[in-house]
């Protein structure tokens, strides 16, 4: 199936929930996609030095603002989207992602592994890699940002039937485009990283994004890619069920050849 899959890169405005939101509506608005993936945290920002600073812009995910005002937008546009958020459930925050179709239907993913200040605010999600339907059925794995890292995270969404790898970011190291070009490989799976760009700092934090959001095929190959910097919406046209085919020779298969009893955890 055709599908057109795609990511917003842009530089949210720190703890400006509203005006981030509405930025973000207008991109929706502006693209015709069958799938657009937003950044990490795209509502908020990133670079919190108080927890206070977290709870401010934090919300529910089926009730929050973020929610209601994105499955209209969905609605609107028969667009899935996924983007990244702070959430809030009961005494707990998360660094998480939500899956928002056009049908209403929406899925929730908390960020597994926490990089660095992130630990001083948020819990570790408690969800796992599961895989949900988009629009047409398309199959969506979830992951964020230092996700990445562990072969696991993309490894998991693959077993679990996952065809494209939706993966929001705030990326501030130089290794994760790359990296998730053998994630494709070696999962056969498309990946589309929703990177966001700018400089952000706030009291003693700061952080320069690297922007390159980017999709990839399922052999590893980079279908389009942004700058660092430019805010820009790319849109491309995937064939869906190559994520299917897991042979890589008339002999080898992905998921037949493996041989769990020599993997350790």
């Amino acid at each position: 199936m055709k599908y057109r899959a795609g990511f917003c890169q842009f530089q949210p405005e720190f703890l400006a929930k509203e005006k981030n939101i509405e930025k973000i509506v207008s991109m929706v608005n502006n693209a015709k996609a069958d799938l657009l993936v937003f950044p990490e945290l795209a509502t908020s920002g990133y670079s919190f030095a108080h927890i206070s600073e977290v709870q401010q812009v934090a919300e529910p995910f089926q009730k929050g603002l973020t929610s209601i005002v994105l499955k209209k937008a969905a609605w609107e546009n028969k667009c899935s989207i996924v983007i990244g958020f702070a959430e809030s459930d009961n005494d707990k925050l998360y660094n998480s992602s939500m899956l928002i179709n056009p049908d209403g239907s929406s899925y929730l993913y908390r960020k597994t592994h926490l990089f660095y200040d992130e630990k001083k605010f948020f819990s570790p999600g408690d969800i796992g890699f599961k895989v949900y339907p988009a629009k047409h059925g398309v199959k969506i794995g979830m992951m964020i940002c230092f996700d990445w890292i562990f072969p696991e995270s993309a490894r998991t969404l693959m077993l679990n039937g996952a065809q494209i790898i939706a993966h929001p970011a705030n990326l501030v190291l130089p290794w994760c485009q790359q990296a998730m070009l053998t994630r494709a490989i070696e999962n056969r799976v498309f990946t589309i990283t929703a990177n966001r760009t700018g400089y952000e700092k706030n009291h003693e934090i700061s952080n320069d994004f690297t922007g390159l959001s980017q999709i990839t095929n399922t052999i590893g190959e980079k279908l389009l890619q942004a700058d660092q910097t430019k805010e820009l919406t790319g849109i491309i046209e995937i064939e869906t069920e190559d994520a299917d085919n897991k042979s890589i020779t008339e002999f080898n298969n992905l998921i037949s050849d493996r041989r769990e009893e020599f993997y350790h955890s």
